[in-house]
């Protein structure tokens, strides 16, 4: 073999279509000096058994648009490098054979048309017009989506691989990675049983071999491998130009191979594969075929294609794919490691994903950051519960047995629970909690009156769900009197040292710079000035500041807090969210609930709002924060786990006389939505800044004081926006839920970030941002003529920039 580079620029390791992809891109980004490391042959791992259907519609505008950069390159490789890849832009059609089925197919079409994709609804005739194979008895409607299509794996990845040669990476296979240096935190080198090549960076996209590899670092990639099989039939006149085909009600889908069908599918109960270790030298290896366990599947399918009966069986594919606990890829830089990244866990999508997650990787690598918001792939949503690999595999058995069941509003996963409990747990399960769950944490999303017959269960629709009345009592409650969320999932820190307030003058947006006892809600930007973290600093010493941010969001903003804390600087970052517990008194009657139990004057005059103080309550110091997200008085309260059972009672002794009730998370989504507080993650983040997202009163130009982001937020703040966002309400029948397509005067200008229904203004609710390539102004967002389309239906609605319920003016706006 060609003697390795005793040196390189990055280092990728894995030789599947990920891993040549990210060289392929990095190359043209002139990263010549790229080396790709494959133990065994390319496309060995995995990938050379994918089934390769390319979809791109998803969920979340961003990888949408990811997986339409992979159509994109696959349409122009083979041109490029001379290299067949097998794709065809045959389409890809959806069934839908029930009613239930049928509502999520036209959400979805809305969904893709918010996306800028053309999904057509067909009615069943149409379908079988495009797929004449099939038995449509059963069929209620089918979506068409044209740009869809399928490709030969193996061919497609040799393709990106020579298209990486030519821009200059080096690939190396049958060169196994042994090691990694590391010296001080910092990666020095990668070494292989050729010898060793000295690199800053390293890209592992190693398929299912990720998780154990990546460990040894101390690197947490959450993906165990998962038998996955499909059949290939001997030829019977399948017409070449057939669209894939997706039949989620059957749990199956379809593509044309060579005159005959692939057909696979996802059982819901899945075989987890090499739960005690991978196989030493695996590679180009198959699974034994498992017929038993297909059948369910084959069933299934002779239904939708009689001629199947018929067919002859060519192979049955049993292979390990890698897959994650929530259905999504995993790339990004690990927060355990600088300039370790991470391409993996692709949940037998990676070839639809392939093109564009290697463009992210190579663009994440070559300026720190990724090409666009990548949150629901991002690495950093894990946490806790992820280190444990027996957890994992439990909720990935749940993820991959839901791929075809029906994606119901507000659904919860049910495995591994509980895991994390506040201290309240049981006090609140008592009291008709039902729980939801988020990085592990189970917290009351809304409690349930036996006395009214509820029963602490979600049942989940399209419509008004089982919950919707008592929320709306927890929502009444909170506006009227006062209510008690357990909030002990907060994310906390502290950050500590003698240039602690130099730290959070550089990275807050807003001026932390205040005494001691001050509270500051503020963004942390990126250098384009996109909101990379949204959370409440408050400043408890005059070295040390109180750091509280999404339960979800924990991994990621200690992430970006720890990194940009400049060099030089003395001060220490601590993770503390273990060691509070949280509780939530809102409602116009707080303060008379809180003066009950405490000495300390609550008044407004002594405790004004945006303050944070230690008062004592029943024998606890309580760190309490004047603070709201309901838009209503009240306090979070922060105190060590071990009083949280003491104050509870204490508080919901004093306030039996003031109506106090339990309330949880969908009660505050309600109360949020009308008072315009945006959500990190839907209505923020890293593609969103201030001056678009009507917080730039929180982004302290006029301080003469530099801060991250600072220019692009100037640069903005003077030169204007080309898009708003801006909340839309429509009549209390229509159902919001987040990526309904926004149209102003008969143009598509956007999509909501999320949608719900405000009980006190009765109306549903929804926001999202208003675009123009021209700019956008207040007057241009309040001057069109607005609808929303719902499951394809487009409605009229109303549009404003002000909060709908704001109690200081007695105002609710309808």
């Amino acid at each position: 073999m060609t003697d390795l580079p005793k040196t390189a620029k990055a280092v990728i390791i894995g030789g599947g279509i990920i891993g040549c992809s990210t060289a392929y891109h990095l190359a043209k980004l002139g990263w010549t000096d790229t080396v790709l490391l494959e133990r065994k042959k390319l496309t060995s791992g995995t990938t050379f058994h994918a089934a390769g259907l390319v979809g791109q519609l998803r969920s979340n505008a961003n990888i949408t648009q990811l997986l339409g950069y992979s159509v994109d390159l696959y349409n122009k490789i083979e041109e490029e490098t001379g290299l067949g890849t097998g794709w065809k832009m045959n389409g890809g059609l959806r069934l839908a054979c029930n009613e239930q089925r049928w509502t999520e197919v036209k959400r979805q079409a809305t969904t893709a048309h918010s996306f800028g994709l053309d999904m057509q609804l067909l009615t069943p005739s149409e379908a079988l017009e495009l797929w004449p194979l099939m038995d449509v008895s059963d069929v209620i409607g089918a979506a068409y989506l044209p740009t869809d299509g399928q490709a030969n794996p193996s061919d497609i990845t040799q393709a990106l691989a020579k298209g990486a040669r030519m821009a200059g990476a080096k690939i190396f296979e049958d060169t196994k990675v042994t090691d990694i240096e590391i010296e001080n935190g910092k990666i020095r080198a990668v070494i292989t049983e050729h010898g060793r090549i000295e690199c800053e960076k390293v890209i592992c996209c190693a398929g299912q071999w990720t998780r154990n590899f990546a460990s040894r670092y101390g690197v947490n990639v959450p993906l165990v491998p998962m038998e996955h099989q499909y059949m290939v039939t001997e030829p019977f006149d399948v017409p070449s130009n057939l669209p894939t085909l997706r039949d989620p009600d059957r749990l199956t889908y379809y593509k044309e191979e060579v005159g005959g069908l692939v057909m696979g599918g996802y059982e819901p109960n899945p075989i987890p594969w090499a739960t005690n270790g991978m196989p030493q030298g695996f590679h180009y290896t198959l699974l034994d075929s498992n017929f038993d366990h297909f059948e369910q599947l084959m069933e299934q399918a002779l239904g939708r294609v009689p001629a199947l009966e018929h067919a002859g069986v060519k192979t049955l594919t049993n292979g390990p794919e890698s897959f994650t606990p929530d259905g999504n890829f995993i790339v990004g830089e690990a927060p355990e490691l600088s300039n370790f990244f991470v391409g993996a866990g692709f949940n037998a999508f990676g070839i639809a994903a392939g093109g564009g997650a290697g463009m992210a990787l190579a663009e994440w690598v070559h300026k720190g950051e990724p090409p666009f918001d990548l949150w629901s792939a991002d690495i950093r949503r894990f946490g806790r519960p992820h280190f444990d690999t027996d957890w994992v595999r439990t909720r990935t058995v749940e993820a991959y047995g839901k791929h075809y069941t029906m994606a119901w509003p507000h659904e919860e996963h049910a495995s591994g629970r509980p895991c994390r409990k506040s201290p309240l747990y049981d006090t609140l399960k008592s009291h008709g909690a039902c729980f939801g769950e988020k990085l592990g944490w189970e917290r009351p999303n809304w409690f349930a009156d036996a006395s009214l017959g509820e029963a602490a269960k979600d049942e989940y629709s399209f419509g008004r769900q089982n919950w919707f009345d008592a929320v709306g009592r927890e929502h009444k409650a909170a506006r009227e009197a006062a209510v008690l969320f357990d909030q002990t999932s907060f994310a906390k820190f502290a950050l500590k040292g003698p240039d602690a307030l130099a730290a959070m003058n550089w990275i807050c947006a807003n001026d932390v710079d205040k005494p001691v006892g001050a509270l500051v809600y503020t963004q942390m930007l990126n250098d384009k000035g996109g909101i990379e973290c949204d959370l409440t600093v408050g400043r408890v010493a005059h070295d040390e500041f109180y750091i509280v941010t999404g339960t979800g969001f924990a991994t990621h903003d200690f992430d970006w807090i720890s990194r940009n804390i400049p060099d030089g600087l003395n001060c220490q970052l601590f993770d503390i969210t273990s060691s509070n517990a949280v509780l939530s008194l809102m409602g116009p009657k707080a303060r008379d609930i809180l003066a009950a139990v405490t000495r300390d004057d609550a008044s407004n005059e002594g405790f004004k709002f945006g303050t944070i103080r230690t008062i004592g309550i029943a024998g606890c110091p309580v760190r309490a924060l004047r603070v709201t997200y309901v838009g209503e008085l009240g306090w979070e309260l922060h105190l060590p786990v071990e009083y949280a059972q003491t104050v509870y009672s204490a508080l919901k002794e004093a306030g039996q006389a003031h109506g106090l009730i339990n309330a949880g998370y969908r009660a505050i989504e309600s109360l949020r939505l009308e008072k315009a507080y945006r959500a990190w993650g839907s209505d923020i983040g890293p593609d969103h800044t201030p001056f678009e997202s009507g917080l730039g009163w929180a982004v302290k130009l006029r301080k003469n004081v530099d801060f991250k982001g600072r220019a692009a937020a100037e640069a903005q703040g003077s030169g204007g926006v080309k898009k708003m966002l801006a909340c839309f309400t429509v009549d209390p029948d229509v159902v919001l839920l987040g990526r309904e397509t926004i149209y102003r005067d008969g143009q598509r200008v956007g999509w909501l970030t999320s949608g719900g229904y405000g009980y006190t203004v009765g109306k549903s609710i929804g926001y999202g941002y208003v675009r123009n390539p021209e700019g956008v102004d207040v007057k241009f967002v309040t001057s069109g003529n607005y609808e929303l389309e719902v499951a394809t239906q487009r409605v009229p609605c109303n549009v404003t920039l002000q909060p709908l319920y704001d109690p200081k003016m007695e105002r609710v706006k309808t």
